[in-house]
This record gives structure tokens, sequence and C-alpha cells, in this order.
């Protein structure tokens, strides 16, 4: 373990200069060993265009042609009353259920952060100006952008035209906010559009602050509630809303991390769950960069601990071991995908630099960046740390 001076600390400037050390002490450069990936994938988004909610609709949703739709991911039909409303089986996707603006959003989320970053390597506007059309495609265009609510979201056919739970679909802008300003910055996205896309997330934010599905989803008490923070954090954090940075700081601090960590460090409530291993990544994942978020605007919660001990720290060496060899892991397999986690979970990389862990950055660099399996795709959201260290 390397020494504690390398910890970040209160302010931004400190925890910048201290994750900067660590990074040299370890003798880790992100763009370096990262870059290779990050230009083969952005040359092959170079030829995609971008594709929003407008360019397919269900017949099963109760919104219009610009609302985001999608369907529980659990429910089935009941075998007993087909034409009922469905039913729970927990853990087991349904294969019929309407996923084309969820998979829309996710290509958007693996698409734009990866140009962004190319841009951030070469300066080569060609990656800004196609990312950029994703932008204005989503959040500024009248014809295709999409309304900034998720009102039917995660609906549940015969039962819900929309959930709260529905807010954790946009898990997937997260990093699409985080690549907007760099965006910005290189000359692709004009001043009248970066502030009309700033608009755009400010307007969801309030929803998400207001609304019935938006405040339910805040009070989850499992990684729901980890990722609408994690969300109204990114969120905030682009429009420079400092008021809600500094109640998700403060809710980190007072209610998730006392009330989802154990002593021990483990997540009970995802170890509850019929696929454990792939949820406690998932939350891990939200986690910690919901904490490097808040700690980059000067609350750092990266040492913060519980007087039992709880904290991000306690989390990340939980899991450590299950990430370095799945085989260890003591509790019973998820019932789907098993094998195909674990990826280059972030929560390595940010709690590597962190806390100066060398170990936890070796293990990082070895595990597999991208993924085509779908699930997969959907649970894995940090994917660019060019964008963040």
């Amino acid at each position: 373990m390397m020494n504690r001076r390398y910890f970040l600390t209160g302010c931004a400037a400190a925890s910048l200069a201290a994750t900067a050390r660590a990074a040299a002490d370890t003798k880790f450069d992100v763009a370096a060993f990262d870059g290779t990936r990050v230009l083969r994938n952005a040359r092959k988004y170079l030829s995609d265009k971008p594709i929003t909610v407008t360019a397919a609709q269900s017949k099963r949703s109760a919104g219009g042609l610009h609302d985001f739709f999608s369907e529980g991911d659990y429910w089935w039909p009941d075998p007993k009353n087909p034409e009922g409303p469905y039913i729970r089986r927990d853990g087991m996707t349904n294969p019929d259920n309407f996923v084309e603006h969820r998979a829309a959003l996710m290509k958007l989320s693996v698409q734009a952060p990866a140009l962004a970053a190319a841009w951030k390597l070469t300066q080569d506007r060609k990656y800004s100006d196609h990312a950029a059309a994703h932008i204005r495609a989503w959040f500024v265009d009248e014809a295709t952008r999409m309304n900034p609510n998720l009102e039917y979201a995660q609906a549940i056919h015969g039962l819900y035209t929309g959930r709260g739970t529905g807010v954790i679909d946009t898990i997937h802008l997260v990093e699409v906010a985080r690549a907007i300003p760099l965006i910005a910055g290189s000359g692709s996205l004009s001043p009248a559009h970066f502030d009309a896309t700033k608009r755009w997330f400010a307007d969801y934010l309030t929803w998400m602050n207001t609304s019935k599905n938006g405040k339910e989803e805040r009070d989850a008490k499992n990684n729901h509630g980890t990722c609408w923070y994690l969300q109204a954090a990114a969120f905030a954090k682009l429009t420079n809303n400092s008021e809600v940075l500094a109640n998700c700081a403060r809710q980190l601090r007072t209610s998730i991390i006392p009330l989802q960590i154990a002593p021990d460090g483990s997540f009970p409530l995802e170890l509850a769950r019929t696929k454990p291993y792939g949820y406690c990544l998932f939350n891990l994942e939200a986690l910690t960069t919901l904490c490097h978020i808040v700690s980059e605007t000067g609350d750092n919660l990266w040492n913060f601990t519980t007087p039992d001990g709880r904290g991000i720290a306690k989390a990340i060496e939980y899991m450590f071991p299950y990430i370095r060899d799945k085989k260890t892991w003591p509790n019973p397999p998820d019932v789907m995908y098993f094998d195909s986690w674990p990826m280059r979970q972030e929560a390595l990389l940010f709690g590597g630099l962190a806390y100066g862990r060398a170990e936890y950055l070796d293990v990082w660099k070895k595990l597999p960046a991208d993924s085509d399996v779908e699930e997969v795709i959907r649970n894995y959201f940090i994917r660019q740390p060019l964008l963040w260290v």
C-alpha cells in the first residue's frame, strides 16, 4: 500500500493534486494505457448516424413520439392469464420487452463519450464534430430530441404506464454529461447549442426532483437510490447546480453509506438478489462514481467513515478479492450472465488513485474494457477513464 499522504483531501485542488500524485507514483498514464482502445472504437463510430427515441415507438407506450419508453426487465405474461397484467420473475429478463429506446440511449452512452475521449487525445475535430451531432439530435433538435422526463420508463403491461424505477435507465447519461463540456470546448458544439443542452439537463434534473416517479426513485434504499444521486450529481455538475451537488454529498454521507454498506463493506440489499455478484458490482460502480463527482467539487468523501467503519474504502475492499478472482465469490452465482463479469470496473481505478492502492490498478488494467453482451453494456456505464482522470 502506498503512503497515506496520497489520500485525497477535502478541497478540490488538493483532491486533484493527490490523485495526480498517486497516478504518478504508480507510473500509471491513463492516456498511454487506454489510447489505442479509445481511437480504435471512435473510428468505428464515425460512420454511425445519431439514433434517438423518435426512431421507434411501441404500441404499449402511453407516451408520444419524443417520450422515452421502456418496460420492467423481470416482468412476464402470466401463464394463467396471458392477456392480463404481467407477473414478476426476479433476475429473469423478458426478451420480448420493448428495448429500442434503451438500446438507442446505450448506443449514445457508448459512442459520444468515446468520440469525446478521442478528441481529447488527438484534438482532431472529426471526433468532436460527430459527437456533437449526437448531442444535438438527443437534446437540441426539435424533430428528434427526447423529452426531458422518464414518465413512461419501466412500464409494466396491465399495471403501470411508468414507474420510479425507470429513472435508472438514464444512468447512461452520466458519462454523456461528462463528455459534453469537452465537446463544447472543442468548438464542435456552438455556445447556443451548449446552452440548449444544459437547459435539457437542468429540466430533467428538475423533473427528477419534483415528479412522483423521480421522488420515488430518489427514496429507494438499494442501487436505485445510489443511481438517482449519481445522476443528480452528474447533471448538477454539468448545469452548475451547487445546491443539488451539496445535497448529493450530504445524502451519500448521511443515508447511502450508512444504510447500504454493512460494517464488513458488503451490500446486503444487493446480496439478497438473484444476481448478487452483478448487482454488487453495479452498485459499487455507482457509489464510487458518485463519490468521485462530489469529491471533485470540494466535499471529499473518499475517507469518510461511519463510527462503525462503513465507507467507500471498505466497500471496495470487500469486492476487490472477488473482482480479482471471481472463483472466490462465497455467495450463489447470478441466475443470468454470471460468466460475463467482471469488466474493467472503474471502482478499482477511482479507488486505486484515491487510496494509492497499486494492486487495484493492476487488476483494473487486466480486465476487459468492452463487451457486446447487452446486459453488460446496460450495467457497465463508466467506460472512458480519460474523461474522469
